[in-house]
């Protein structure tokens, strides 16, 4: 017979969660130097904020495990994304690869409704919703920036699928993706026509079919009449791909 599991045991595993995501974002955050979680916190009247706190993106996470997350960054980021050499950058887009790595880290789930606030007031929010642990990220010993998660863990036994019913006749946005890459801002300014951007997928592999950013199938890509088009061989076996698998 298992053991009920106790609330400190729950503190412990959330804990563990949210520095696994912070240091999973921290990969992706600009700074000059690598950044290293620093002690996590969940007493939200302690939590650090880096000297230079100048804004903070707030998304929501949904999937395996739900909640919010808050990244507060400094002046100097966002300075030098909006002064970026190949022009102003959205704080919020430039920082959701950050976000979608700490969303990685905790299993299938997805970032959405990524948008900007003030520091103090996007941490009140997560504390309004329930609790929450921050974690600060430093590099070479001073507080760049700080990452927080509000996360409601998946109970056991519970019902992950919901009904698509209502959903059969939703229009969503459907996107074919043969690879990607990632690239510094230098390299991105040496660009010039002719030439070659390698991908991070092999000429025959399979190319990806996202629904809302969400992986459904797998394909070969053809040429229809004088149109892009994709062969499905694949359907990605999780309840909601195949039931969308099944209906077709």
């Amino acid at each position: 017979m298992t053991a009920p599991r106790t609330d400190s045991q729950d503190s412990q595993t959330v804990t563990a969660v949210v520095v696994a995501a912070a240091r999973a974002a921290a990969s992706l955050v600009p700074s000059t130097s690598a950044l290293v979680p620093g002690a996590p916190v969940s007493d939200p009247d302690t939590v650090p904020l880096p000297p230079s706190a100048a804004l903070a993106v707030t998304a929501g996470l949904s999937g395996e495990v739900s909640g919010d997350v808050v990244l507060v960054v400094s002046g100097e980021v966002v300075d030098a994304l909006q002064n970026s050499p190949v022009g102003q950058m959205d704080v919020s887009a430039a920082l959701r690869p950050a976000l979608e790595a700490a969303a990685a880290s905790l299993g299938r789930v997805r970032v959405a409704s990524e948008h900007t606030e003030e520091p103090v007031a996007a941490l009140d929010g997560l504390r309004d919703k329930g609790m929450f642990v921050a974690v600060p990220l430093m590099a070479d010993g001073e507080h760049q920036a700080t990452f927080a998660l509000q996360v409601t863990l998946p109970t056991a036994g519970r019902e992950q699928r919901g009904s698509l019913e209502l959903l059969r006749h939703v229009a969503m946005e459907v996107t074919v993706e043969i690879g990607r890459t990632r690239m510094t801002v230098q390299e991105l300014l040496s660009l010039h026509p002719g030439e070659v951007v390698e991908l991070d997928r092999a000429a025959s592999a399979p190319a990806d079919l996202l629904v809302n950013g969400t992986l459904i199938a797998r394909g070969e890509v053809v040429v229809v009449d004088e149109d892009f088009g994709l062969r499905i061989s694949e359907i990605v076996t999780d309840a909601a791909a195949a039931e969308l698998g099944a209906s077709a």
